[in-house]
């Protein structure tokens, strides 16, 4: 049996705390790593100065996987012990994943056209990415359908988990079939040149990540305390 969410006021409401200056952190480690990938690397052999678009392009599909584990784990909490907390987490961590999902397509056809040829092709990896992105868009969609907190919190939990399948499928669509799409780029797989690039824009997207996630769910429990408070005064205060 699947426990009920906790109610009201479950845990205190979120104060900002050092986090402005995380994300001022986060900024300016996004540029410097940008500005540095793209100095330090030299043009590739085929591709050229297009190339670098990688810097942005692969860790925005990493920290779009990381964001919708999070999810994963989240709404398997959620499912376990029924916590707002939980829920709120993982619609924080879908929200946000479901912006660098948005990215990963874009710069991949942004990638694609001059290299392929095309903006887009139902290519392997590139429809996988946007089932995802689908998904994901369904998951908070449905979220914003629901009004009763508990429902929402267990039907969106289901959901999540399920998307977040779709995340290995991702992956590995490019080694399952066959496919116009590389294979997966990592420090293992590219040009020593083109190492440092990926490793600190790496880290720069995950700092990101933690503070948009962050700053979302603060978001979203200053607006579950609004609705709490539109309840009590719904029933007259009481």
């Amino acid at each position: 049996m699947i426990p009920p969410a906790v109610p009201h006021h479950e845990t205190p409401l979120p104060v900002a705390g050092r986090w402005p200056l995380f994300g001022a952190f986060a900024l300016v480690f996004l540029i410097f790593a940008q500005v540095s990938s793209v100095l330090v690397s030299p043009p590739d052999r085929d591709m050229g100065h297009l190339q670098k678009i990688m810097y942005v392009h692969v860790p925005a599909a990493w920290t779009t996987f990381l964001a919708f584990f999070v999810v994963l784990v989240f709404s398997l909490l959620v499912l376990w012990k029924g916590r707002e907390t939980h829920d709120l987490i993982a619609a924080s961590a879908a929200e946000v994943g479901a912006m660098f999902n948005a990215l990963t397509l874009a710069l991949g056809m942004i990638w694609g056209r001059p290299t392929w040829g095309v903006w887009w092709t139902w290519d392997a990896r590139l429809t996988s990415t946007l089932v995802l992105f689908l998904i994901f868009v369904g998951y908070l969609s449905l979220r914003a359908f629901i009004e009763e907190p508990e429902r929402r919190a267990r039907w969106s939990a289901a959901v999540g988990v399920l998307g977040a399948i779709n995340v290995p499928i991702v992956y590995m669509s490019v080694k399952w079939w066959r496919t116009l799409h590389q294979l997966q780029s990592s420090p293992s797989t590219v040009d020593p040149a083109y190492v440092y690039g990926l490793r600190v824009n790496a880290f720069a997207f995950l700092f990101v990540l933690i503070y948009l996630v962050r700053r979302r769910y603060e978001a979203a429990r200053l607006a579950r305390a609004a609705e709490q408070l539109n309840d009590v005064a719904a029933l007259g205060g009481r």
